[in-house]
């Protein structure tokens, strides 16, 4: 079973489906890369059992075959290596590959490709396809909103909820919620699933810069990915999603209209002046004035800044936790932001003033904190 491959293309593929590999696995098998070679086609793969990748390359062989090869290793091998032609040279009774390069010959150890895990197949599935940049910036605005709570299994990926009208993306951890609507993107029929945070992060790195549409097939247990020459079959999180509109409040009489990047880089800058514990930062309206402010009553820390803003509304003093804020205005691609409240104890709701894109829609929802008054 011998094969030759350009060492960059073969390091950028193993780079691209490496992410899914765990560093302590108590499988040894799962520390490898799988090598399937069927005559011109190298397919390589990469699992933790509950996600699998595969990527495929056209070399120069007429072998066909399998074997598994330590992840590492190889990966340090071929990321100290010029780019040139390698030829791998495998003793399929041995499990051994020798690589030859222009100026070394390398051994390394390897195991049966035929105990590695296979790839599920998907019966009965619903199937659509979307833009790829769809699909990314959904993962994208949605990611960072999910929980990590290990008693709320389901608050800990993304719900993707597909109709005939549009395609839908929820993320929330129970203290903030973003939900992502695309109308450009549609399904056949209505279907949903929850899709896991660690395989939602490496789609999100392989669909960087890639111009396909991405097919995706789902049943109740696994959703397969496919673009291009990568599969991504991952098994999906079971359980039913919270009624994430029954939070939502409908009535925010209260509007407020302020830079993006100018408000951003307030709570920045005041909320090193936070409390390290709760994050708490102090926003108070009145009139065309935003005062942003926070205070470490344990170390006599404070800080605070004025801002100017469109206000709609009755004067209102509210809190919330800084580092939620910063995350949600710095996923926002807009010049302003609105945000929208009811109460001190209510939910605000952030929104971008203008959609650049009109089939593009973007809610953000923070659970406010009580402050200390």
């Amino acid at each position: 079973m011998n094969f030759v491959v350009s060492a960059s293309t073969l390091l950028k593929h193993l780079k691209a489906i490496g992410g899914v590999l765990n560093t302590n696995n108590s499988i040894p098998i799962l520390d490898c890369f799988l090598l399937e070679l069927n005559k011109n086609e190298l397919i390589l793969s990469a699992s933790d059992m509950e996600t699998t990748i595969t990527s495929s390359i056209k070399i120069e062989s007429t072998s066909t075959g399998s074997i598994a090869i330590p992840a590492k290793t190889l990966m340090d091998a071929l990321a100290n290596l010029p780019e040139q032609p390698i030829s791998f040279i495998i003793d399929k009774a041995k499990h051994s590959v020798k690589l030859k390069t222009e100026t070394g010959d390398y051994n390394i150890s390897g195991l049966n490709g035929e105990e590695f895990p296979k790839m599920p197949g998907l019966e009965s599935q619903v199937s659509l396809v979307i833009k790829s940049d769809v699909l990314f910036n959904a993962i994208n605005k949605t990611i960072f909103a999910t929980g990590n709570d290990d008693l709320r299994p389901v608050m800990s990926g993304v719900y993707c909820q597909f109709s005939e009208t549009n395609s839908i993306f929820v993320a929330t951890d129970a203290h903030k919620l973003v939900r992502y609507t695309r109308n450009d993107a549609k399904a056949g029929t209505s279907a949903s699933f929850i899709m896991p945070k660690k395989p939602l992060n490496v789609l999100k790195t392989l669909l960087t810069g890639v111009d396909d549409a991405v097919k995706v097939e789902f049943n109740k247990i696994n959703a397969l990915f496919s673009f291009g020459n990568v599969n991504l079959v991952c098994r999906l999180i079971d359980g039913k999603y919270p009624n994430y509109e029954a939070v939502i409040p409908k009535q925010n009489p209260n509007k407020l209209t302020v830079d993006r990047s100018a408000f951003l880089g307030a709570l920045k800058r005041v909320s090193v002046f936070s409390n390290k514990a709760t994050h708490q930062i102090r926003l108070k309206v009145t009139g065309s004035q935003l005062r942003i402010s926070a205070e470490d009553l344990d170390f006599a820390n404070e800080g605070h800044e004025l801002l100017t803003c469109t206000y709609i509304g009755e004067d209102m003093e509210i809190g919330f936790n800084s580092r939620f804020l910063v995350d949600m205005v710095s996923n926002l691609d807009c010049d302003e932001i609105v945000i929208e409240m009811s109460a001190p104890n209510r939910a605000g709701i952030i929104l971008p003033s203008n959609n650049a894109n009109p089939a593009e829609d973007i809610l953000m929802l923070v659970m406010p904190v009580m402050l200390n008054n």
